[in-house]
């Protein structure tokens, strides 16, 4: 493969980390797994006065922490496959916090961005919003049970525009819409197809059960 480490990444509810356990065991890498134990969560979901800054504080951090040991220990030398992209971050800062606050997290992320290396290659998963709300009420978590229809709409529009201007590695973009790989074997092979034979620049990959072609490259 063309590719020593991989991120995937998508909105909430997308089956980011179904793909990554699928495509770790595949390709015998590493498998890195972003912090989710935020205790700032649950306060942001039921909308209270702080909580989104403290949130996004807390996983900007823990990101970064995460990304530096990964580092430090040298096991970027090995094959990884991780959940997300340490530059996502900023989808959910200009999503979540207002002008005043945005304005100490850009300085923040900025010191931090510098000191995190980039992925190989960066594999977007996409899907309907009314696909995303389905898969997020299916799985219950308990501090999801608060996301909003229209915030699940917000965040899938702020992915859509960040990943259709992202230009930092190759990018593997897949419709997940009408496939179901957390439940077919066949879907996730013909993933892993896509991933291997992937080479520069941008490429698209509409399964056939969705509308349009099978896949386009740019």
């Amino acid at each position: 493969m063309n590719f020593k480490t991989i991120a995937v990444e998508g909105p909430i509810g997308v089956g980011k980390t179904s793909l990554v356990d699928f495509l770790a065991e595949r390709l015998e890498a590493r498998k890195v797994l972003e912090p989710t134990d935020n205790p700032f969560l649950n306060d942001f979901y039921q909308d209270k006065a702080g909580a989104s800054f403290q949130c996004q504080l807390f996983f900007l951090v823990n990101r970064f922490r995460q990304q530096q040991e990964l580092a430090q220990g040298n096991l970027f030398a090995q094959a990884m496959v991780c959940d997300y992209v340490f530059a996502k971050d900023k989808i959910f800062a200009y999503l979540n916090l207002n002008d005043s606050e945005l304005m100490l997290y850009e300085k923040i992320y900025g010191v931090l961005e510098e000191q995190v290396p980039h992925p190989d290659l960066v594999i977007y998963l996409q899907a309907r919003d009314e696909v995303l709300m389905e898969r997020i009420r299916s799985r219950d978590r308990e501090y999801e049970k608060e996301i909003s229809d229209r915030y699940v709409a917000e965040l899938n529009r702020a992915y859509n525009y960040f990943f259709f201007h992202y230009n930092r590695t190759p990018l593997l973009v897949i419709d997940t819409s009408d496939i179901d790989f957390v439940k077919s074997r066949e879907d996730l092979e013909e993933i892993l197809r896509q991933v291997q034979s992937m080479q520069r620049g941008v490429q698209y990959y509409i399964p056939l059960g969705s509308k349009g072609p099978g896949w386009a490259k740019t």
